[in-house]
């Protein structure tokens, strides 16, 4: 079971999760869970590389005790605002005698979809095909064994920033973890929350974390577009701590509890604790909704106008699903209704993998599980033997000076 166990883990601004399953009779099943605060991050960057250690160590020994298995190595989700994707297209000939695509052949037309024009200070994360096409042919999801001379393929790649990366990987490795690969967040978080229809008749996913909102477009099947705007939940709870003159703590408390929705009755109101905690006085349910509705709005405008300037206009949108911590505000589809004019629900994890309790059916966990789904089968792989060659080969030369 050692060797089979599959670990996530999400390093987010508010809390850091380490997930870890394994291949049961039905599927993945998760055996081990653990969470612990995070702060040594900010808007998906490393700030203290101290604070994130500790952070990434509590999360993963919590983890192991739940499951009994020790964590080598683990899946890392990453995400900020350094990270972009594009889209490519890149043509091989099939080499073969009987012209029959081969998987070489794919492994060729992939590796040419990654040339690409790419500053020195950024790294190619993820090359996703979208579809190949053989001999003119579109459309196809597996080209292998058919019959063709000349094999295309479209890709999704999503690009990181070295310096941001290397300090997540610098992080994992003082923690006593290796990297198996990095996976960005909302490519897992699709991976757990998205219905294989939703991905096939378009979809925005948003992501929506402590500091960050990371969005992902589906169409066809896979991944169009994605992104990361620097909102996230802490921001709002910063405005609820100015706007009612209160502690974060109690500002946090307040925005889960009440959100943009709740207590709208007229008349209604709570308390709120001041800033001393020796005190408190009533808030009118009116004043906290002034303060929530503009910033989440803001917060869906600022992904839409992203989504608008770089996915196609003539492109069918069916729905927008919300996951992350941020989409359990109160009050908050509406708001992305008004926004985006689509049906919007609530992504949670769901029943694609077992061992799931009620308290992991949650979208704040809708990463660290999508981690352990996406990795294995999506991510950009790091295996050792291949150390010499690849990108994270040469970040780690480059580190050893620090881990030695």
């Amino acid at each position: 079971m050692k060797n089979e166990a599959i670990c996530g883990l999400d390093i987010g601004t508010t809390k850091t999760c380490a997930v870890v399953a394994v291949e049961g009779p039905n599927g993945l099943e998760i055996i081990g869970f653990g969470e612990a605060p995070s702060l040594g991050m900010r808007k998906g960057v490393v700030i203290d590389l101290d604070e994130t250690i500790k952070s990434i160590e509590a999360a993963t020994e919590k983890a192991e005790r739940m499951a009994g298995v020790h964590i080598a190595d683990a899946y890392v989700a990453v995400t900020g605002e350094h990270i972009r994707s594009t889209n490519n297209r890149a043509v091989v000939a099939v080499v073969s005698d009987d012209r029959e695509v081969g998987n070489a052949d794919v492994d060729r037309v992939i590796e040419a979809s990654k040339i690409i024009n790419l500053p020195a200070d950024r790294q190619i994360i993820h090359a996703i095909p979208r579809y190949f096409t053989v001999d003119g042919q579109e459309g196809i999801d597996d080209p292998v064994g058919m019959a063709g001379g000349r094999l295309e393929v479209d890709t999704h790649i999503v690009t990181g920033g070295t310096s941001f990366l290397t300090n997540v990987l610098k992080c994992v490795h003082r923690a006593g973890l290796e990297a198996t690969g990095l996976i960005f967040g909302p490519l897992a978080s699709a991976a757990s929350t998205l219905l294989p229809e939703e991905r096939q008749v378009g979809v925005v996913l948003l992501d929506i974390g402590g500091g960050t909102t990371d969005i992902a477009v589906y169409s066809g099947g896979s991944a169009l577009y994605t992104a990361t705007i620097p909102v996230g939940g802490n921001i709002l709870t910063n405005d609820v701590s100015l706007g009612l003159k209160t502690t974060l703590a109690e500002a946090e408390e307040i925005k889960q509890r009440h959100g943009s929705a709740g207590g709208t009755e007229s008349g209604a109101g709570y308390a709120v604790r001041t800033l001393d905690g020796r005190a408190t006085r009533e808030v009118a349910a009116e004043q906290l909704r002034a303060i929530v509705v503009p910033r989440v709005l803001e917060t869906f405008r600022m992904a839409r106008a992203k989504i608008v300037e770089n996915v196609p206009r003539d492109l069918v949108l069916g729905e927008v699903v919300l996951t992350g911590g941020g989409a359990l505000l109160p009050g908050i589809e509406p708001l992305a209704e008004e926004v985006f004019g689509l049906p919007v629900r609530v992504g949670l994890p769901n029943a694609v993998i077992g061992g799931l309790t009620d308290a992991l059916r949650a979208p704040q966990y809708a990463t660290a599980i999508g981690l352990v789904l996406f990795g294995p089968d999506g991510g950009e792989r790091f295996p050792k033997s291949r150390a010499g060659v690849s990108w994270l080969g040469r970040l780690r030369r480059w580190l050893k000076d620090f881990w030695n």
